[in-house]
């Protein structure tokens, strides 16, 4: 459930260690009931904002804001509004799953009855009845990773940070994650995730920011960073070789191909721009046989604002 309250608010964060520059004096804003997506490569700061958005690290300067809570001032506060599941699992593997979760209950000061309660909720919602008994060393990845984030819920918090949750997951288990947090959304829970898959942040992410070498170098909607890049074009399909002529003629930078019948016309992919070139089209009275749109994907995106190459993962 969106709205238009700001969740999460940074200001000019900075952050370093010794003389090494972490984060650069970033800004930003997190919409409640949305999930924003960090990515970067490595050594980009991204596990660093999370550690000092979510109190486990202090910064050297900026303001931060959570759940409408200063930062500095009420670190209790904050702490009482979100949840966290870091890279490295917190499962304890000397309790059971059940164990777990009523331990978390205990530290989020829930009555005996309730953290029951609390326990048993969670354990059916992430599937974990069967195994709710056994230690997590006998847990699959997939299962230990269910558990640690059903963790970080037990104090139904409306506030989460997910730091790289589906790392070492086979495909089903990703899957299975992105439900879980498609899940939360709808319930109104706003999700800060850093990720290492693009298509991870692709699938999910309401809002992306780009982090490189401690800045904030793009921000926007998948669709939006798509935009940011050259390499669109809109493909034109025509049903004779007299179209396709008299379409080149009028539309002037194309690329053709005449075997095809097509034009490759270089486009932002916007709707605005496929609006002036129908509209161009129509006003010479051109009809087109066939039209699709082609955007760079998030992984050119990437390569552009970070010099990464296109087939390395983004780490942390």
């Amino acid at each position: 459930m969106k709205t238009n309250q700001t969740a999460i608010a940074a200001r000019g964060l900075r952050k370093s260690f010794g003389s090494h520059l972490v984060l650069n004096g970033i800004d930003l804003d997190v919409t409640e009931g949305t999930v924003y997506a960090l990515l970067g490569p490595n050594g980009s700061g991204k596990t660093t904002t999370v550690q000092i958005l979510s109190t486990f690290l202090s910064s050297d300067s900026g303001e931060v804001r959570i759940a409408g809570h200063d930062l500095l001032k009420e670190p209790e506060a904050v702490r009482s509004a979100i949840g966290v599941t870091g890279q490295f699992s917190a499962v304890d593997n000397l309790l059971t799953g059940e164990e777990n979760l009523l331990l978390m209950a205990d530290l989020n000061h829930l009555s005996r009855q309730e953290g029951r309660r609390r326990a048993a909720e969670l354990l059916e919602r992430f599937d974990l009845g069967d195994v709710a008994g056994k230690l997590p060393i006998t847990y699959s990845g997939g299962m230990r990773r269910r558990l640690d984030l059903a963790m970080s819920l037990v104090g139904s918090p409306r506030i989460i940070f997910l730091d790289e949750p589906t790392t070492g997951l086979d495909p089903r288990s990703r899957k299975t994650m992105w439900e879980i947090i498609r899940d939360l959304l709808a319930g109104g829970v706003t999700i800060f995730l850093t990720t290492q898959y693009l298509d991870e942040a692709d699938e999910l992410a309401d809002k992306i920011g780009v982090l490189d070498q401690g800045k904030l170098v793009a921000e926007g909607t998948v669709a939006e960073l798509k935009r940011l890049i050259p390499g669109g074009h809109i493909r034109l399909e025509f049903a004779d070789f007299a179209r396709l002529e008299t379409a080149a003629h009028t539309l002037g930078d194309v690329s053709r191909d005449d075997e095809a019948l097509a034009l490759t016309v270089p486009s932002d992919g916007s709707v605005r721009s496929l609006r002036a070139l129908l509209d161009r089209l129509d006003s010479e009275a051109i009809s087109v046989e066939g039209l699709s749109v082609h955007i760079p994907d998030l992984d050119d995106v990437f390569f552009a604002l970070t010099g990464q190459p296109k087939n390395q993962k983004v780490g942390k």
